[in-house]
């Protein structure tokens, strides 16, 4: 097939763009939110190609898939042909509510019959209302790290973009107590000046500011733990690759976390003393971070493989292709 969709989550999309198909991606001048064309801290293969939107008027597209309400409109404009009906369109939910009285948030695209709802979580369907739109779950897969877990470096890794602005969502204010248990390396998007908000001295926090996906799992292998902290966001692709690297994980047991880390795979709880507990013993005994990390591991590439990813989309594509027919 010939799919349409916009870059707008790393991580996703490299999974996805490494299926059997041709992928046009948006690509603008400024390369902006709309226009981000293909990745430079991620590899793509060369089937995900960029395209002008001036270029989409003549092209051949057999499914849409969008992942921001926008995304709807905009797709008929630079189509010039309208979206659903003919041209099935799927809206890739990778987001819990944070908008409304949840359990009671309305979904953008609620009460559709031109397209389909796919969640990424069985968490984030059972909390979006979406109405008498059709839904469906396709849980997140990952691309096998290349890096191998060593934990030599008696320190904690955290993955979070934009942790300041983000604020508790992602558990930002949850990191000075971690940071009294061990050194902390915190990686992703917009992480420069955390330290300064958190004020942490840069010997108990470093931040390494969107660095190259192999880099950068390569850094966290060496690290002696992984810490997610979120309370509330979908499922951080990066917790599953942490694992599948073979870290052991210390996870605040909220949203999809619950049901991702099972517990011979991690240490999950609510209760954080009892997460700084078991980073501290982590910390200490380096051979039992290696077997729970080895647990981790199995758990990670078991079920959030490539395979079954791509198994799982080609289906559904399969299925929304031959239904507009």
């Amino acid at each position: 097939m010939n799919i349409l969709l916009w870059h707008v989550h790393g991580s996703w999309t490299t999974s996805f763009v490494h299926g059997k198909h041709r992928y046009l991606v948006p690509v603008t001048p400024d390369r902006g939110p709309y226009g981000l064309g293909r990745a430079r801290t991620y590899p793509w293969p060369d089937t995900a190609e960029e395209v002008t939107p001036e270029q989409l008027a003549d092209a051949d597209v057999d499914l849409v898939i969008l992942q921001r309400p926008e995304e709807f409109e905009l797709a008929g404009q630079w189509l010039r042909r309208p979206i659903g009906g003919s041209l099935p369109a799927i809206f890739v939910e990778h987001n819990t509510p944070k908008e409304g009285a949840v359990p009671n948030s309305r979904h953008p695209m609620a009460d559709r019959d031109d397209l389909l709802i796919a969640h990424v979580t069985h968490f984030n369907s059972l909390f979006w209302d979406t109405g008498g739109t059709r839904t469906t779950v396709v849980e997140h897969g990952i691309v096998d790290p290349v890096a191998s877990y060593t934990g030599e470096l008696d320190r904690l890794a955290v993955v979070i973009n934009e942790p300041v602005r983000r604020g508790r969502v992602t558990g930002t204010d949850l990191l000075p107590r971690f940071a009294e248990v061990a050194p902390l390396d915190v990686f992703g998007l917009g992480v420069a000046g955390l330290g300064d908000h958190l004020g942490l001295p840069p010997e108990r926090l470093t931040t390494h500011d969107d660095l190259p996906q192999s880099r950068m799992q390569a850094e966290l292998g060496r690290r002696r733990a992984y810490l997610h902290l979120c309370r509330w966001t979908s499922l951080g692709l990066s917790l599953i690759e942490a694992m599948a690297i073979g870290m052991p994980v210390v996870v605040l047991a909220a949203t999809e976390a619950v049901a991702a880390v099972p517990p011979e795979a991690g240490v999950l709880s609510t209760r954080v003393d009892t997460l700084l507990a078991a980073a501290a013993h982590l910390i200490d005994q380096p051979a039992a971070a290696h077997r729970l990390g080895a647990r981790a591991r199995e758990t990670a590439r078991t079920r959030y493989g490539l395979d079954r990813f791509l198994t799982d989309w080609d289906r559904l594509l399969e299925e929304e292709l031959c239904g507009s027919r």
